[in-house]
């Protein structure tokens, strides 16, 4: 909560990507979805941290992010387009 009463949201992928990106930094090889849906547990770690997973949004992601992703799609998934 914040001063003023209200709380506060952050969107549960973010939190997905932000540790996927560190753990393949530090050497590690992170998979999404072989052990379940990874923004159930970033939704309780933010919960744990007292912040409300924020919604879901469904639709593109900003170009920005669609290049980083292809990237890390072209990195972790060669010859897969």
């Amino acid at each position: 909560m914040t001063d003023l009463g209200t709380s506060e949201t952050f969107n549960p992928w973010s939190v997905v990507n932000l540790v996927f990106h560190h753990l393949a930094e530090q050497g590690l090889h992170p998979v999404l979805g072989e052990a379940g849906h990874p923004a159930e547990a970033a939704s309780d770690l933010l919960r744990a941290l007292g912040i409300a997973p924020g919604p879901d949004t469904a639709g593109p992601a900003a170009p920005g992010v669609q290049e980083t992703l292809a990237d890390l799609r072209r990195q972790m998934l060669p010859g897969v387009e």
